[in-house]
């Protein structure tokens, strides 16, 4: 069953087809026509569908295997069994044959103690004899319940699979289409979005000019305000983000990324291609290591696995630099207990409020007043994953 589990993607070839010629446009009238909202609920409760049936898939393997060990046991003990009553059921016959009945029991025995001596010793003899057929029989019964059970277990590890395959192929197909969303809205903004790398480079060209001209009046430098492009100590030009620090402008080669892919791959393919990725790229800072569960919750609610590891090195240095316990993302006045909770909770709440993934207009709800510099900078350190 375990190797049946592990290759559901090989079951749905004809599912994924359907799914990426969703992806490329073929959607149908009834997704066209489905609102963000009711396409993001889609893409989570299907998530929240296929991970419940591959769990309950898990347990019922366990269940099997615990039922298979156990059937291997008493069929290994029952050969042993089987000699052992086989024996004492002959015992039992020659036990009947030869001993001697009441009444010769009675005038054989010199008094009453020996006549209740010999009853016990032959009472004793005979239940030793009937506990071993016994003890077969219960052995055998436990045998066919286990087998009984087994296939109970196997009839509803099937039936799991194929919810498991068919939340799957709901899953991809809900991922696709969001997917789908995001390249037409990622079009209709494009002019925005090179209007924001184009802004980044004036305020980095800007911040250059400045630290030059500073150098050659040998000026001593001055701090740097909150506002849009103003350079920094260190000549580098900066804007406020929404944790209420500062971030260095970024100009990233490509002003849309190239989407993650998430249309074609189950949840542990996906987290198996992203988790190195992300780690690689918080590796020494507070959040290092949490790679898995930056892609198991960007799988989970239909996320670009990239944009909430990016923000989080805008807004505090990849968590280096909070300004409420865990939120390394400006994220309202949200505090977290643990670097889990927090990644799973920034994710989701991007995806409900976001969608699949940052656009210009989402940067400058996410960071009001200087979007275009947020933009830029956030898809440039996604470029880096």
């Amino acid at each position: 069953m375990r190797t049946k589990s592990s290759n559901i993607i090989a079951s749905l070839a004809l599912a994924l087809a359907m799914t990426l010629a969703l992806a490329l446009g073929f959607a149908t009238p009834a997704l066209a026509d489905e609102s963000m909202e009711e396409l993001q609920s889609r893409v989570e409760q299907s998530s929240t569908d296929y991970n419940n049936a591959l769990e309950q898939v898990e347990r019922l393997e366990a269940d099997m295997q615990a039922q298979q060990g156990k059937i291997d046991e008493i069929e290994a003990t029952l050969p042993g069994k089987r000699d052992e009553a086989a024996g004492a059921i002959r015992s039992l016959y020659k036990l009947q044959q030869s001993a001697p009945g009441l009444m010769g029991l009675i005038l054989s025995s010199d008094d009453f103690n020996e006549f209740i001596a010999l009853v016990q010793y032959f009472d004793i003899i005979q239940s030793k004899q009937i506990s071993s057929v016994n003890e077969l029989v219960d052995m055998q019964r436990e045998l066919e319940s286990a087998q009984d059970q087994l296939a109970l277990d196997k009839a509803a590890a099937d039936d799991q699979l194929a919810a498991a395959e068919t939340a799957l192929a709901e899953a991809q197909a809900a991922r696709a289409e969001a997917q789908a969303r995001a390249a037409e809205e990622a079009a209709r903004q494009a002019a925005a979005a090179q209007a924001a790398i184009e802004a980044a480079q004036r305020a980095q060209e800007e911040a250059a000019a400045k630290a030059q001209e500073q150098e050659q009046e040998a000026s001593s430098s001055q701090e740097s305000s909150s506002s849009e492009g103003e350079s920094s100590s260190d000549g580098g030009a900066v804007f406020p983000n929404s944790s209420g620090g500062e971030a260095e402008v970024e100009v990233p080669d490509n002003p849309i990324p190239e989407p993650a892919d998430m249309a074609t791959d189950d949840r542990s393919q996906f987290v198996a291609k992203w988790q190195p990725r992300i780690d690689a790229y918080l590796a020494g800072s507070p959040l290092g290591g949490y790679g898995r569960v930056f892609a198991e919750a960007a799988w989970d609610y239909g996320v670009d696995p990239r944009v909430s590891p990016a923000i989080s090195c805008i807004e505090s240095g990849k968590g280096a630099i909070c300004f409420r316990p865990h939120n390394a993302w400006g994220w309202g006045s949200v505090s977290w207990g643990s670097w889990d909770s927090a990644i799973r909770g920034h994710v989701a709440g991007f995806a409900s409020i976001y969608g699949y993934t940052l656009t210009p207009s989402g940067a400058e709800m996410y960071c009001p007043g200087t979007g275009g510099l947020y933009y830029s900078s956030v898809i440039s350190q996604m470029s880096c994953i």
